[in-house]
């Protein structure tokens, strides 16, 4: 996995990152990796069914990874768990 093609989800309108992905494909890329954390989790989902539904018909989810990480708190001590998404998709061959 290189981070070229690599979509980290945020704060921006789902659009946006649905463009980001499609754009990647566009590209020349085979795959690209949506990843999120924590609330935006849900929108990565909204991300790849959409990007698949809607604008590039022959991709498809190949690989989906949840996980936990620890990341240190704001203005506290110590560490706080988030959950972790990460989403790989394909063209079809």
């Amino acid at each position: 996995m290189s981070e070229e093609n690599t979509v980290y989800i945020g704060k921006k309108e789902t659009m946006n990152y649905v463009m980001a992905v499609v754009t990647q494909f566009n590209s020349g890329s085979n795959e690209v990796y949506i990843k999120a954390r924590g609330r935006a989790i849900s929108k990565a989902v909204d991300v790849a069914e959409i990007t698949k539904n809607r604008f590039v018909q022959d991709a498809e989810i190949v690989e989906m990874k949840s996980d936990t990480e620890q990341v240190p708190r704001t203005g506290e001590e110590g560490t706080a768990n988030v959950s972790s998404f990460e989403i790989l998709m394909k063209r079809k061959e």
